[in-house]
């Protein structure tokens, strides 16, 4: 376990104000890091926050958020890879398999609303589910075999927004259909991709560069991100942030 005092905490995500009175209970999100190999490099899709969002504006952030728990009862192509939804339930908090259906599918639903990227399988889907009549209507059943969880990461106490966020990844190639006017959202205003250290050092929230170092390290020894490795789990403990492995 590795720690940082709670000054250092103070300075990751600077856009997020402190909030004074009871701790807010951090809320299940997910976020996606999709990457895509172009010859001896990894690039992966960021996008840029619009300035006038109260929650990291102008920031190039991973395209997610908040999960919903109609997610959980969406239909896929194919489950979560079961040592997958083994680390999801691993840590704090009761995660059981339907709660880690919901957060992984939340990952890619918001990847469909603020990107454009459909991550799935052509064919027959159908739902009445509003948030997920993109897949409906382009033919794209989701898939969550393709899924990797990379980090864990929980918002520090005392802030406007706490989140228990987990970090999936996928590749470009597991992406079905790619609309070309973005995600029908509108939440990323610019959406680019980067290599790896190109993004490092971009204009990006310090937890995000944190998660990105991470995924380097795990590319270097696991090119190929197969099911169950380790997984970094970042959280304030006694005013230190730590690091701990899932």
């Amino acid at each position: 376990m590795e720690g940082m005092t709670k000054a250092d905490v103070d300075k990751l995500d600077k856009g997020l104000a402190v909030r004074s009175g009871r701790a807010l209970r951090p809320r299940d999100a997910a976020t996606l890091i999709l990457l895509d190999r172009r010859d001896k490099d990894v690039l992966v899709l960021m996008g840029r926050r619009h300035a006038g969002h109260a929650f990291m504006p102008g920031k190039f952030v991973f395209p997610g958020g908040r999960t919903d728990p109609a997610d959980s009862r969406i239909s896929v192509a194919a489950p979560l890879h079961r040592e997958e939804e083994t680390k999801l339930a691993t840590g704090p908090g009761r995660t059981n398999a339907t709660r880690a259906r919901a957060i992984a599918l939340s990952a890619i639903r918001e990847t469909y609303e603020e990107a454009g990227l459909l991550i799935g399988r052509k064919g027959a889907f159908s739902t009445s589910k509003r948030d997920w009549q993109g897949f409906v209507e382009h033919g794209v059943m989701p898939s969550l075999d393709v899924l990797r969880l990379i980090a864990r990461a929980i918002t520090p106490p005392n802030r406007v927004r706490r989140f228990d966020t987990r970090f999936f990844s996928a590749w470009r190639h597991d992406v079905a259909v790619e609309l070309p006017d973005g995600g029908p959202t509108n939440e990323l205003e610019e959406l680019v991709w980067l290599p790896l250290a190109e993004a490092r050092k971009a204009d990006i929230p310090d937890i995000t560069r944190m998660i990105l170092e991470e995924l380097e390290t795990r590319l270097a020894d696991d090119p190929l991100l197969r099911p169950g490795r380790a997984v970094p789990f970042f959280r304030l403990i006694r005013n230190r942030f730590v690091r701990e492995v899932l």
